[in-house]
């Protein structure tokens, strides 16, 4: 399944707390915890939460915006718990949902959203096997140590998810730990999910899936050389490779774009709009290729090659197709750029509009 347990390293992001009167309360730095071997005693006393957390959505920021809170209240750093792979990922294997952002992707978010640490668990047998009492003990008990932990209302934990808030309310009283959940957010009358926000990506409703994720539909990577097949087509483009089996989006699609130099910096190329590709490529590829984002951004040229480039997707222009030849598929990618160009003519950026 795509990304499966990260590579070793620690990056470190400096970050504070603020009232809102806008002083300083608590800093602390945020940090990476790759695997339980990697807890030390200085980790020990937190607030914690639990989950997988795909897009970091607007009910995951809830969840988050309460386990800050109540950071704040104790003077705790926060602490989000999640999984590598995902456990759907770890059953279900090639058959598991897309993933709405990759694992790098995740984290930041997460960071963003306020979390002072994340510590990643790599899901396997070991872990799949723990009860609900031991999954205590072992992670959120001598691991962590926790003071308070913050879950959400459909939360189930431990082997065959027999563990729930019921039980954790239980251990917290004998070891000394309190817990909370949270409401479920709805918006437009159903829950926010990344199972619902997969559906809308899927239906190219991607106005819904910025209302559910709080931020439009982006995905992010570095540039890499490609075969260069678009400029031989009249269409050069800058490739990202997915690196996962499937992708939540597949098809044709009006495209912003941000390139950055790796290091969050802007370096000059900023706000180009495009059209993006996202998919296997069937006219030019085999059986077996995994996913592929390729951008031909409009009156650009230049090398981006190891960038970071974020990708915000607009509006779908039509299903990725297979072509009998080379020189079909060059006359409609040309169709294509004439039809986005078309699009955002009619939809200029709001800094644009007069």
């Amino acid at each position: 399944m795509s990304d499966h347990w990260p590579p070793s390293g620690n990056p470190l992001y400096c970050a504070a707390r603020f009232c809102e009167d806008g002083k300083i309360v608590l800093a602390q730095e945020r940090e990476l915890i790759r695997g339980l071997h990697n807890l030390r005693p200085r980790h020990r006393g937190s607030v914690a939460t639990i989950g997988s957390f795909d897009g970091v959505h607007l009910g995951h920021q809830a969840i988050i915006s309460q386990l800050g809170q109540r950071a704040l209240e104790q003077g705790l750093p926060s602490v989000a718990i999640i999984f590598e792979p995902q456990p759907h990922e770890f059953f279900s294997s090639d058959k598991a949902p897309a993933r709405l952002m990759r694992f790098k992707e995740k984290v930041l978010a997460l960071f963003e959203a306020g979390v002072d640490r994340v510590l990643c668990l790599q899901f396997n047998e070991t872990l799949r096997n723990l009860s609900a009492e031991a999954f205590v003990r072992r992670i959120l008990l001598d691991g962590l140590d926790i003071r308070h932990l913050v879950v959400g209302d459909d939360f189930r934990f431990g082997c065959d998810r027999s563990g729930d808030y019921v039980l954790l309310q239980k251990m917290g009283e004998q070891h000394g730990f309190t817990v909370e959940d949270t409401a479920t957010l709805e918006i437009r009358g159903a829950r926010v999910s990344s199972t619902r926000i997969r559906e809308a990506l899927q239906r190219g409703d991607f106005e819904l899936a910025q209302a559910l994720l709080g931020k439009p539909y982006r995905i992010t990577g570095r540039v890499a050389p490609g075969r260069a097949l678009g400029r031989q087509l009249g269409a050069p483009t800058a490739n990202v490779r997915l690196r996962r089996y499937r992708s939540p989006l597949v098809g044709v699609y009006t495209v912003r774009t941000t390139a950055t130099d790796g290091r969050d910096m802007a370096c000059g190329y900023t706000e180009l709009d495009g059209v993006a590709n996202v998919g296997f490529r069937p006219t030019v590829e085999g059986e077996g290729a995994r996913p592929l984002l390729e951008v031909n951004l409009f009156d650009f040229s230049g090398d981006l090659y190891g960038r970071e480039l974020a990708v915000e997707f607009c509006h779908k222009l039509r299903d990725e197709e297979k072509f009998a030849s080379l020189d079909i598929l060059k006359a409609r990618i040309a169709e294509d750029i004439d039809n986005a160009k078309c699009w955002f003519e009619q939809n200029p950026r709001k800094t644009d509009k007069k």
